[in-house]
Protein backbone atom coordinates (compact mmCIF):
# COMPACT_ATOMS: atom_id res chain seq x y z
CA UNK A 1 0.00 0.00 0.00
CA UNK A 2 1.56 3.52 -0.61
CA UNK A 3 1.57 6.39 1.61
CA UNK A 4 -1.28 7.97 0.12
CA UNK A 5 -3.50 4.55 0.52
CA UNK A 6 -2.11 4.45 4.31
CA UNK A 7 -3.62 7.79 5.37
CA UNK A 8 -6.91 6.72 3.39
CA UNK A 9 -7.32 3.59 5.36
CA UNK A 10 -6.58 5.69 8.90
CA UNK A 11 -8.88 8.21 7.87
CA UNK A 12 -11.07 5.29 7.07
CA UNK A 13 -10.70 4.06 10.75
CA UNK A 14 -10.61 7.24 12.01
CA UNK A 15 -14.22 7.82 11.08
CA UNK A 16 -15.60 4.51 11.96
CA UNK A 17 -13.92 4.49 15.43
CA UNK A 18 -15.16 8.21 15.50
CA UNK A 19 -18.43 7.37 14.25
CA UNK A 20 -19.04 4.55 17.17
CA UNK A 21 -18.29 7.07 19.92
CA UNK A 22 -20.57 9.76 18.53
CA UNK A 23 -23.49 6.67 18.77
CA UNK A 24 -22.41 5.68 22.14
CA UNK A 25 -22.15 8.99 23.57
CA UNK A 26 -26.02 9.32 23.00
CA UNK A 27 -26.33 6.32 25.49
CA UNK A 28 -23.60 7.78 27.52
CA UNK A 29 -26.30 11.41 27.70
CA UNK A 30 -28.85 8.98 29.27
CA UNK A 31 -26.48 7.32 31.85
CA UNK A 32 -24.89 10.54 33.05
CA UNK A 33 -26.63 11.63 35.43
CA UNK A 34 -26.60 7.53 37.52
CA UNK A 35 -22.67 8.09 36.20
CA UNK A 36 -22.81 11.60 38.46
CA UNK A 37 -25.27 9.75 41.24
CA UNK A 38 -22.56 7.41 41.87
CA UNK A 39 -19.57 9.92 41.89
CA UNK A 40 -21.52 11.93 44.04
CA UNK A 41 -22.18 9.30 46.76
CA UNK A 42 -18.86 9.64 48.80
CA UNK A 43 -19.82 13.94 48.86
CA UNK A 44 -23.33 12.43 50.35
CA UNK A 45 -21.86 10.58 52.46
CA UNK A 46 -19.63 13.14 54.33
CA UNK A 47 -22.34 15.69 54.17
CA UNK A 48 -24.69 12.77 56.35
CA UNK A 49 -21.82 12.99 58.76
CA UNK A 50 -21.24 15.87 60.90
CA UNK A 51 -19.59 18.04 58.72
CA UNK A 52 -21.47 20.19 55.49
CA UNK A 53 -20.04 19.04 51.93
CA UNK A 54 -21.51 19.56 48.79
CA UNK A 55 -20.31 19.81 44.83
CA UNK A 56 -20.65 23.13 43.12
CA UNK A 57 -21.36 24.60 39.32
CA UNK A 58 -19.75 28.02 39.79
CA UNK A 59 -20.89 28.95 36.37
CA UNK A 60 -24.44 28.55 34.61
CA UNK A 61 -23.15 26.13 32.03
CA UNK A 62 -21.24 24.17 34.38
CA UNK A 63 -23.83 21.39 35.19
CA UNK A 64 -24.22 21.20 31.45
CA UNK A 65 -20.50 21.20 30.75
CA UNK A 66 -20.08 18.57 32.98
CA UNK A 67 -23.00 15.98 31.95
CA UNK A 68 -21.66 16.92 28.32
CA UNK A 69 -17.96 15.60 29.29
CA UNK A 70 -19.18 13.02 31.51
CA UNK A 71 -21.33 11.56 28.96
CA UNK A 72 -18.17 12.19 26.11
CA UNK A 73 -16.29 9.89 28.73
CA UNK A 74 -19.22 7.32 29.10
CA UNK A 75 -19.22 7.07 25.20
CA UNK A 76 -15.55 6.28 24.94
CA UNK A 77 -15.82 3.28 27.15
CA UNK A 78 -19.03 1.96 25.33
CA UNK A 79 -17.07 2.09 22.18
CA UNK A 80 -14.02 1.05 23.33
CA UNK A 81 -14.47 -2.12 21.70
CA UNK A 82 -15.09 -0.33 17.88
CA UNK A 83 -11.73 1.94 18.39
CA UNK A 84 -9.92 -0.72 19.92
CA UNK A 85 -10.83 -2.71 17.19
CA UNK A 86 -10.13 0.27 14.41
CA UNK A 87 -6.64 0.53 16.18
CA UNK A 88 -5.88 -2.92 15.66
CA UNK A 89 -7.36 -3.86 11.85
CA UNK A 90 -4.74 -0.69 10.94
CA UNK A 91 -1.75 -1.60 13.00
CA UNK A 92 -1.95 -6.22 11.83
CA UNK A 93 -1.24 -5.54 8.19
CA UNK A 94 2.72 -4.06 8.93
CA UNK A 95 2.88 -6.84 11.60
CA UNK A 96 4.29 -10.50 11.22
CA UNK A 97 2.40 -13.55 12.56
CA UNK A 98 3.85 -14.00 15.51
CA UNK A 99 3.98 -10.14 16.59
CA UNK A 100 0.30 -10.31 15.51
CA UNK A 101 -0.48 -12.94 17.96
CA UNK A 102 1.53 -11.29 21.00
CA UNK A 103 -0.37 -7.70 20.78
CA UNK A 104 -3.43 -9.64 20.24
CA UNK A 105 -2.22 -11.38 23.27
CA UNK A 106 -1.51 -8.29 25.03
CA UNK A 107 -4.73 -7.05 24.32
CA UNK A 108 -6.70 -9.50 25.38
CA UNK A 109 -5.13 -9.65 28.91
CA UNK A 110 -4.47 -5.66 29.19
CA UNK A 111 -8.35 -4.59 28.71
CA UNK A 112 -9.71 -6.88 31.60
CA UNK A 113 -6.79 -5.87 33.59
CA UNK A 114 -7.15 -2.14 33.15
CA UNK A 115 -11.10 -2.36 33.60
CA UNK A 116 -9.86 -4.54 37.43
CA UNK A 117 -7.79 -1.69 37.90
CA UNK A 118 -10.19 1.16 37.38
CA UNK A 119 -12.77 -0.35 39.75
CA UNK A 120 -9.79 -0.61 42.37
CA UNK A 121 -9.71 3.03 41.88
CA UNK A 122 -13.53 3.50 42.22
CA UNK A 123 -13.66 1.41 45.37
CA UNK A 124 -10.42 3.65 47.25
CA UNK A 125 -12.48 6.82 45.84
CA UNK A 126 -14.68 7.47 48.90
CA UNK A 127 -11.31 6.59 51.61
CA UNK A 128 -9.65 9.87 49.47
CA UNK A 129 -12.45 11.90 49.65
CA UNK A 130 -13.44 11.26 53.52
CA UNK A 131 -9.57 11.36 54.00
CA UNK A 132 -8.73 15.06 52.32
CA UNK A 133 -12.05 16.89 53.32
CA UNK A 134 -11.18 15.70 56.85
CA UNK A 135 -8.71 18.70 57.00
CA UNK A 136 -11.59 20.85 56.98
CA UNK A 137 -12.62 22.21 60.24
CA UNK A 138 -16.22 20.57 61.29
CA UNK A 139 -17.79 24.39 61.39
CA UNK A 140 -16.49 24.64 57.95
CA UNK A 141 -18.47 23.84 54.37
CA UNK A 142 -16.31 21.33 51.77
CA UNK A 143 -18.07 23.08 48.87
CA UNK A 144 -16.20 21.20 46.24
CA UNK A 145 -16.45 22.43 42.68
CA UNK A 146 -17.89 19.80 40.56
CA UNK A 147 -15.97 19.57 36.90
CA UNK A 148 -12.32 19.98 39.62
CA UNK A 149 -14.13 16.81 41.47
CA UNK A 150 -14.43 14.65 37.93
CA UNK A 151 -11.30 15.94 36.63
CA UNK A 152 -9.84 14.27 40.24
CA UNK A 153 -11.85 10.79 39.84
CA UNK A 154 -11.14 10.91 36.47
CA UNK A 155 -7.52 10.84 36.74
CA UNK A 156 -7.73 8.51 40.16
CA UNK A 157 -9.51 5.50 38.13
CA UNK A 158 -7.28 5.95 34.88
CA UNK A 159 -4.10 6.02 36.82
CA UNK A 160 -5.30 2.99 38.87
CA UNK A 161 -6.17 1.31 36.03
CA UNK A 162 -3.10 2.18 34.07
CA UNK A 163 -0.91 0.94 36.62
CA UNK A 164 -2.42 -2.76 36.37
CA UNK A 165 -1.51 -2.65 32.92
CA UNK A 166 2.04 -2.19 33.48
CA UNK A 167 2.97 -5.56 34.54
CA UNK A 168 1.53 -6.70 30.80
CA UNK A 169 4.10 -4.33 29.43
CA UNK A 170 7.02 -6.21 31.03
CA UNK A 171 6.01 -9.19 29.25
CA UNK A 172 5.38 -7.78 25.97
CA UNK A 173 8.51 -6.01 26.23
CA UNK A 174 9.98 -9.53 26.95
CA UNK A 175 8.83 -11.47 24.24
CA UNK A 176 9.64 -8.80 21.54
CA UNK A 177 13.52 -9.19 23.28
CA UNK A 178 13.62 -5.59 24.40
CA UNK A 179 14.12 -6.71 28.36
CA UNK A 180 15.20 -9.77 29.60
CA UNK A 181 13.54 -11.39 32.63
CA UNK A 182 16.86 -10.95 34.34
CA UNK A 183 16.77 -7.51 34.35
CA UNK A 184 13.00 -7.61 35.62
CA UNK A 185 13.68 -9.97 38.48
CA UNK A 186 16.88 -8.42 39.75
CA UNK A 187 14.52 -5.26 39.54
CA UNK A 188 11.96 -6.98 42.23
CA UNK A 189 12.98 -4.25 45.18
CA UNK A 190 12.75 -1.09 42.95
CA UNK A 191 9.42 -2.48 41.88
CA UNK A 192 7.94 -3.23 45.02
CA UNK A 193 9.14 -0.26 46.60
CA UNK A 194 7.03 2.07 43.71
CA UNK A 195 4.43 -0.20 44.27
CA UNK A 196 4.07 0.51 47.80
CA UNK A 197 4.50 4.13 47.06
CA UNK A 198 2.06 4.60 44.53
CA UNK A 199 -0.29 2.76 46.86
CA UNK A 200 0.36 5.02 49.30
CA UNK A 201 -0.03 7.94 47.63
CA UNK A 202 -3.40 6.82 45.49
CA UNK A 203 -5.00 5.67 49.08
CA UNK A 204 -4.06 8.75 51.65
CA UNK A 205 -6.17 6.79 54.43
CA UNK A 206 -5.12 5.76 57.80
CA UNK A 207 -7.02 2.30 56.96
CA UNK A 208 -4.24 0.17 55.35
CA UNK A 209 -6.58 -1.99 54.19
CA UNK A 210 -7.77 0.46 51.24
CA UNK A 211 -3.55 0.28 50.51
CA UNK A 212 -3.17 -3.45 50.54
CA UNK A 213 -5.87 -3.71 48.52
CA UNK A 214 -4.01 -2.21 45.70
CA UNK A 215 -0.52 -3.28 46.58
CA UNK A 216 -0.75 -6.61 47.04
CA UNK A 217 -2.78 -7.32 42.88
CA UNK A 218 0.22 -4.97 41.77
CA UNK A 219 2.81 -6.69 43.25
CA UNK A 220 1.35 -10.14 42.50
CA UNK A 221 0.71 -9.37 39.20
CA UNK A 222 4.70 -8.29 38.97
CA UNK A 223 5.45 -11.56 40.17
CA UNK A 224 3.70 -13.42 37.61
CA UNK A 225 4.84 -10.67 35.15
CA UNK A 226 8.23 -12.11 36.12
CA UNK A 227 7.65 -15.68 36.36
CA UNK A 228 6.26 -15.56 32.64
CA UNK A 229 9.34 -13.50 31.24
CA UNK A 230 11.37 -16.52 33.01
CA UNK A 231 9.61 -18.68 31.68
CA UNK A 232 9.62 -17.86 27.90
CA UNK A 233 13.82 -17.00 28.35
CA UNK A 234 13.92 -20.52 29.36
CA UNK A 235 12.24 -21.40 26.68
CA UNK A 236 14.09 -19.31 24.12
CA UNK A 237 17.40 -20.44 25.74
CA UNK A 238 16.69 -23.91 25.00
CA UNK A 239 15.46 -23.35 20.96
CA UNK A 240 19.02 -21.69 20.76
CA UNK A 241 20.68 -23.93 21.85
CA UNK A 242 18.95 -26.76 20.09
CA UNK A 243 19.52 -25.00 16.91
CA UNK A 244 23.16 -24.31 17.72
CA UNK A 245 23.42 -28.45 18.48
CA UNK A 246 21.72 -28.93 14.77
CA UNK A 247 23.55 -26.71 13.01
CA UNK A 248 26.91 -27.97 14.92
CA UNK A 249 25.55 -31.59 13.90
CA UNK A 250 25.43 -30.23 10.20
CA UNK A 251 29.06 -28.76 9.75
CA UNK A 252 30.44 -32.08 11.73
CA UNK A 253 28.73 -34.06 9.33
CA UNK A 254 29.89 -31.77 6.08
Amino acid sequence: MSLGGHFLELRRRLFIAALAILLASVAGWFLSDYVLDALRAPVLAIAGSDRRASLNFSNITGAFDLKLQITITVGVVIACPVWLYQIWAFIVPALMRKEKMYALGFTLTAIPLFLIGCAGGYYVLPHIVEVMTSFAAKQDSSIIDAKTYYNFVLKLVLAVGVAFVLPVFLVLLNFIGLLSAAAIIKSWRIAIICICVFSALVTPSADVVSMLILAVPMAFLYLVACGIAWLHDRRAAKRLALSDAELDAELAGE
